[in-house]
């Protein structure tokens, strides 16, 4: 209502004194530079904001992987506890269909029946993780090798030293 009755006085102060042409002030507009200047800030703040919010969905991600890792240990602990022995996959503890927070399953393997070393996870001496189980998720790259040094391991969210450790292969 203030904006219409100010055009109004505008317009009869205009055909007075007989000028027809509207004045800067009355259309009250940004100019060309004006606007590119806000984009470039918006841009800047924007390239600055965007990397650091997807570190903090990341970091969110691995610690969910990390609590469910370690979840999943409690479980297999209640379960071994009750029958004295170690479950054949996650599916034996109700935990089959579980997905890491980048939507892969969980990778179990249980050394009950295993002869040697081949398929367990090892560290960069080539030593086996744990001397029980593995369990991991296979982290972001949704990819993983045996050796912890392997570049497609290093991503991985696991547990070694018999549950003593969980978290990201590259900080053990």
């Amino acid at each position: 209502m203030y904006f219409k009755h100010k055009a109004r006085r505008a317009l009869r102060y205009c055909l007075k004194k007989g000028r027809l042409t509207l004045s800067k002030k009355l259309l009250g507009g940004f100019t060309l530079i004006e606007l590119m200047v806000v984009i470039a800030i918006l841009g800047t703040i924007t390239g600055i904001a965007i990397p650091a919010y997807q570190s903090y969905i990341e970091k969110a991600r691995i610690a969910k992987a990390i609590a469910e890792i370690s979840t999943i240990q409690g479980e297999i602990a209640a379960y071994s506890t009750e029958r004295q022995e170690l479950p054949d996959t996650l599916g034996d503890i109700g935990r089959g269909n579980l997905l890491d927070p980048w939507d892969n399953k969980y990778q179990y393997l249980s050394f009950a029946d295993i002869t040697g070393k081949g398929k367990m996870r090892k560290d960069r001496f080539m030593v086996p993780l744990n001397t029980d189980y593995d369990l991991c998720s296979m982290g972001k790259d949704g990819k993983t090798k045996i050796p912890l040094t392997a570049k497609d391991s290093h991503d991985d969210v696991i547990r070694a030293n018999d549950g003593r450790f969980i978290g990201l292969a590259s900080e053990y």
